[in-house]
């Protein structure tokens, strides 16, 4: 028996999944409005971002808005925490930093968790418009606020400050606790894609701001971490999950969400598809690209670009007689999961003369130091995005700061086998 089939073998228990059906129409989504406003943004946001600066205060009451800014994630929370306030404070807002971070000076876990219990603290909360996490590593502000799934009162505060209408913003670690279920420690995609997904390890609770339907992931298209989510999404039966890109934030309210900042975010709806047994196997995953200004309603799932691309028109990519008008085109693409990759790829497959654009996701080594072994070094895994008669497309022609916008194309996904070595010398 293969290497491979053996490993297999041993993580049977990790992609016994259950199977995701599919049917010939969409099924409704009856997903429960998210309370207040809350917005993910994708990390790496700069200090000169004034649409999704200006929009966090407007949306707090403007001249009004009143902030409490939290850093338990940051490893220098007194740095990034003091940035956060002078960003809110220098587009109108009041804001105010929590000394609730087990990296500040002088704290540990223990400190922070009292800190979380402070009335003080939970004072400060209650007489805000908006709260703001900062980024760093999301298992900090988890361990601090929520321990084993319970709630802290400074949390409970900010819940009740959410159902009250209030906004919940955070960047980066500060976005990735937003879903119930969130990724903690899970930096390599392949390897989470073979179903290396421990609870308190690489996934953990998150705080749950948008609900138990949505997934958000960060600094996605950077990072090329459609995989990951992928992966999350099936074994935990999530039907939507959005990916923010660097630079950009997602405003979540009721059932819509609005793209605004420098790049975009990627959605995968898995309403329409069918699992396989085994590690990641997936069929008709309908997937979305909404760039700065699209909006998108996640009850009805159907998206809305920004009016300027409207009026311009589609791509006729279905039309007979397409001519294609891209200058460089790949074949295939061998690291699907590459920075700002997928992207590219679906871009291609809007504006490419061909109706699929193919790519492989595969670690050729790994690094010694790594803590889990590669459970099974030939695995894997074919992409092959298609579009049809669902897919829509715009592009970006003439429009400053903005990318192009795709609405479902079709996401296949399959295991296969690379045999390693991978490549030898020519000579």
């Amino acid at each position: 028996m293969s290497r491979l089939l053996l490993c297999a073998a041993q993580l049977s228990a990790l992609w016994a999944g259950s199977a995701v059906h599919a049917a010939e129409t969409p099924p409704a989504l009856a997903f429960r409005p998210v309370a207040g406003t809350v917005i993910p943004m994708g990390g790496a946001v700069r200090s000169d971002n004034e649409a999704v600066r200006q929009r966090l205060v407007q949306l707090a009451g403007g001249a009004a808005a009143r902030f409490v800014v939290i850093p338990s994630a940051s490893a220098r929370p007194e740095t990034s925490g003091a940035d956060a306030v002078e960003q809110l404070r220098r587009r109108g807002a009041q804001a105010e930093l929590l000394k609730i971070a087990p990296r500040w000076a002088g704290e540990t876990l223990e400190s922070a968790r009292r800190a979380a219990a402070d009335p003080a603290n939970v004072a400060q909360i209650r007489a805000a418009t908006g709260v703001f996490f900062t980024g760093g590593a999301q298992e900090r502000t988890a361990d601090v606020l929520n321990p084993e799934g319970v709630a802290s009162p400074v949390l409970q505060a900010v819940r009740e400050l959410q159902a009250r209408g209030g906004v919940i913003a955070g960047s980066s670690a500060g976005a990735a606790i937003m879903s119930s279920t969130m990724f903690r420690d899970a930096l390599n995609p392949v390897q989470v894609m073979k179903g290396v997904m421990r609870d308190g390890k690489e996934i953990d609770r998150g705080l749950g701001f948008v609900g138990d339907q949505l997934f958000i992931d960060q600094h996605f298209l950077k990072r090329g971490r459609v995989g990951r989510m992928l992966a999350l999404m099936l074994a935990k039966g999530y039907k939507v999950g959005l990916g923010v890109d660097e630079n950009t934030a997602a405003i979540i309210h009721g059932s819509e969400i609005e793209i605004v900042g420098g790049s975009g975010a990627l959605l995968l709806d898995l309403r329409q598809a069918t699992q396989e047994a085994g590690p990641v196997n997936v069929r008709n995953v309908r997937i979305s690209y909404l760039d700065n200004g699209d909006r998108y309603d996640l009850a009805t799932l159907k998206g809305q670009v920004l009016a300027a691309k409207q009026a311009r028109g589609e791509i006729k990519f279905l039309q007979p007689g397409f001519v294609s008008d891209l200058e460089y085109m790949r074949p295939a693409y061998t690291d699907i999961l590459g920075e700002n990759t997928i992207l590219r790829a679906l871009t291609q497959l809007v504006e490419g003369p061909r109706d699929h654009v193919r790519g492989i996701a595969f670690d050729l080594e790994q690094f010694p130091d790594s803590p889990v072994a590669d459970p099974a070094p030939e695995l894997g895994f074919e992409f092959i995005l298609r579009r049809d008669q669902q897919t829509h497309g715009w592009d970006n022609a003439g429009l400053d700061n903005n990318d192009y916008s795709i609405f479902d194309a079709r996401l296949d996904v399959r295991p296969v086998r690379l045999k390693t070595p991978f490549y030898q010398a020519w000579q």
